[in-house]
């Protein structure tokens, strides 16, 4: 009876702790790059981590991100400049928009 009890706090225990776990979220990061055609590629770079994102009609969303403090590159095609949003906070839970990045020429 005693190992029966035991076994079940055990059960308890590691219950409450994945679902403690389960409930943290993870932020994301979205925006857009105009003119649409001047963007090649959208990376978020926070320490070692790096983030790469698809981009549709220069709209981009880097979703699953940790929370941190991220900077947005933005890799240019000719005859446009490459650009950086930097400092982007990202939150538990919440999506950040960084808005529109216009690519200068």
């Amino acid at each position: 009876m005693k190992k029966a009890s035991l076994n079940f706090l055990a059960v308890a225990v590691l219950s409450i702790g994945l679902f403690a776990f389960g409930s943290i979220k993870e932020g994301g990061i979205q925006g857009k790059v105009t003119p649409a055609e001047g963007v090649k590629e959208v990376i978020a770079v926070a320490g070692a981590d790096t983030l790469r994102s698809q981009i549709s009609n220069g709209a981009f969303v880097f979703s699953k991100v940790k929370k941190g403090t991220y900077t947005i590159l933005v890799k240019a095609n000719a005859p446009y400049k490459d650009a950086t949003v930097e400092n982007v906070a990202v939150m538990d839970s919440t999506t950040t928009d960084i808005g529109e990045i216009k690519l200068l020429q």
